[in-house]
């Protein structure tokens, strides 16, 4: 079934991991989503140590698995390198995890999102959210654009008034000079 103007439209505020999921999650139930990012290329941007699993995060990329997610199909289209973690311990202690090259992931995010015709894309910073009635109603954005939905999703991450430490200087940020996400 596809996406008509009476089925529900959602923003998603991030272009992260639990953002591009969100999205997808969204789409599969047949929603129009856009996604509001601070820059479209970095949609899916993995941060220094670009590895899929491992201990703590392998269960929870099997649960995303398990319900269609794309995290771990970008991983098996930019792994390069795989490992069983623990290999020599107990079941209960393995994990497997995959190392993947941080551009060939992110160029994978995106051909996975592209796939859906009810996602769209948008490059804008959120900074209020507009409310009727006590409803969510839409969002408002810094260059004074208004997209109207029917739920917001904020997936703004470790960005959320983020705050860079170099030395003794403290000043607001998110990864590699990019903009910290407003509070």
């Amino acid at each position: 079934m596809p996406a008509t103007s009476a089925t529900p439209h959602i923003v998603v505020i991030g272009g992260g991991h639990a953002g591009v999921e969100a999205s997808c999650a969204a789409a599969r139930l047949h929603a129009r989503v856009t996604i509001v990012t601070h820059q479209l290329e970095a949609i899916g941007m993995m941060s220094c140590n670009p590895a899929i699993g491992g201990i703590g995060k392998g269960h929870l990329v099997r649960e995303i698995d398990a319900l269609d997610g794309i995290m771990g199909k970008a991983a098996d289209l930019a792994g390069i390198h795989y490992r069983t973690l623990n290999r020599s311990k107990g079941p209960a202690v393995r994990a497997t995890r995959a190392q993947t090259d941080r551009t060939l992931y992110r160029g994978a995010i995106r051909r996975l999102l592209e796939q859906y015709a009810n996602i769209h894309l948008f490059q804008g910073e959120v900074t209020d959210l507009a409310i009727n009635n006590q409803k969510v109603c839409g969002v408002q954005l810094r260059s004074g654009t208004r997209i109207d939905c029917d739920a917001v999703v904020l997936t703004a991450g470790t960005f959320l008034a983020g705050k860079m430490h170099t030395g003794n200087v403290q000043s607001s940020g998110g990864r590699a000079g990019g903009p910290a996400a407003g509070k």
